[in-house]
């Protein structure tokens, strides 16, 4: 695999985390209560950090030389 495949596919993990997160601070901020609040609203900011920090691998790390 190229390495541009590999940052393409990188990048679309980057933003599968970010809809999850997204999703999982919805049902954390209005249709669960409790711990179950608390679990997945640390689920979702754990997983908005590691997309965002994917995002920033991606585009910081330059084109690829083909």
């Amino acid at each position: 695999m190229s390495p541009g495949m590999l940052k393409m596919y990188v990048s679309f993990a980057g933003m599968g985390f970010m809809f999850l997160s997204l999703i999982t601070l919805y049902f954390s901020r209005y249709k669960l209560s409790g711990v179950f609040k608390i679990i997945t609203a640390l689920i979702a900011y754990i997983l908005m950090i590691l997309a965002g920090l994917i995002i920033f691998f991606v585009v910081f790390s330059g084109p690829v030389n083909e």
